[in-house]
């Protein structure tokens, strides 16, 4: 049994390091963190697991972007302790965090993942969203959380820039 609250500052060091531990060296260069640097997360949808020792079991990030002026979530990362993995619990955590964020007025939300992966919780390739390079295309997806979210919305994924968000 896991408990699930919203990410806190105190969190962030052990949510840090099971990152770390989680993900290859080198994570933060990837071109999502070039989207995140500066940017806080959005902590009412970042979401943690504790078991019952309090022991940190898995977590989830959003962020926000913009797509040609849309404000759009960005998911991720997504990790679970490996001893904790086979569980459910990065299913549970996006799950509950997507319930969340449409609650809280989102509209959209995007990731770059694994398609097949992706495809249970409602995403799809994005065939007119660019992330910036070196992303592959194929990975680009995105879920409507409510419908038409996603039309009409195309271009490249811009770092926040400190507008207003859903809920606030």
């Amino acid at each position: 049994m896991y408990r699930f609250a919203a990410e806190t500052r105190q969190d962030v060091y052990e949510v840090e390091a099971l990152f770390d531990l989680c993900f290859a060296p080198g994570r933060e260069a990837l071109s999502s963190y070039r989207l995140r640097d500066d940017v806080p997360p959005i902590r009412s949808l970042s979401l943690v697991a504790r078991d019952a020792e309090d022991i940190l079991s898995g977590a989830i990030r959003f962020w926000p972007v913009t797509i040609d002026g849309a404000v759009t979530l960005l998911l991720g990362p997504i990790a679970v302790h490996p001893t904790r993995q086979g569980e459910g619990l990065a299913s549970d955590l996006v799950r509950l965090s997507l319930d969340r964020a449409l609650e809280a007025g989102w509209q959209r939300v995007m990731l770059v993942g694994d398609a097949p992966y992706y495809q249970r919780f409602g995403f799809e390739k994005l065939e007119h969203v660019v992330m910036p390079p070196p992303t592959n295309p194929d990975r680009v997806l995105g879920r409507s959380l409510v419908p038409g979210a996603w039309d009409s919305v195309t271009g490249e994924v811009l770092r926040w820039a400190g507008q207003r968000l859903p809920g606030d």
